[in-house]
């Protein structure tokens, strides 16, 4: 329409002039023409591109908001990350460290438990030779005494001389030995 009337307005003119004439009545419908035609397009085209560059711009900045909030989150899931890490390594070197100690613990306590033993068993066996010992010398001396007893009866008996009775003693003696 808007063109229609621009046409309209140029064939009345008349065409005498050339290009680079000014017309003034050209002048002031072209003027009209862009001014209603800036009217028509401030109504019906710069509101829906207005909004959508604002729109645009809003979703641009609250993408830029929620990628600076998910390197801050990610940013603080490392750190956290890094925190879990390094006192599982602490708690896993304790852990080594304590059973290196319960181990170095119960290594000395079974030295000293088998140390105890082993004395223990020493003992009873010096008391068991201690024993045995003793048992075997009543024993030698009951027997002495009655190899002495017998020796002095068989001295007795005979009633030789000395002489005689010291080849007895020797005699006896000498079969005591052999036993």
């Amino acid at each position: 329409m808007l063109t229609q009337i621009t046409l309209a307005v140029i064939a009345s003119e008349g065409g005498n002039g050339g290009l680079l004439d000014v017309n003034p009545g050209l002048m002031i419908w072209t003027v009209i023409t862009f001014i209603i035609l800036l009217l028509i397009l401030k109504k019906v085209a710069w509101k829906p591109i207005l909004t959508a560059l604002d729109k645009r711009e809003s979703d641009i900045r609250e993408a830029l908001v929620q990628a600076e909030k998910a390197k801050e989150d990610a940013r603080q899931i490392l750190e956290q990350n890094q925190a879990n890490l390094a006192k599982a390594e602490e708690e896993s070197k304790k852990i080594i460290d304590q059973s290196r100690a319960y181990a170095e613990t119960l290594k000395e306590q079974l030295f000293k438990e088998s140390k105890e033993q082993a004395k223990k068993i020493v003992d009873d066996a010096s008391l068991e030779i201690q024993r045995k010992k003793y048992t075997a010398f009543e024993e030698l001396k009951r027997q002495i005494a009655e190899i002495a007893v017998t020796a002095a009866e068989k001295i007795i008996r005979e009633s030789l001389d000395a002489q005689k009775s010291k080849q007895v003693i020797d005699k006896y003696l000498n079969d005591v030995t052999k036993n």
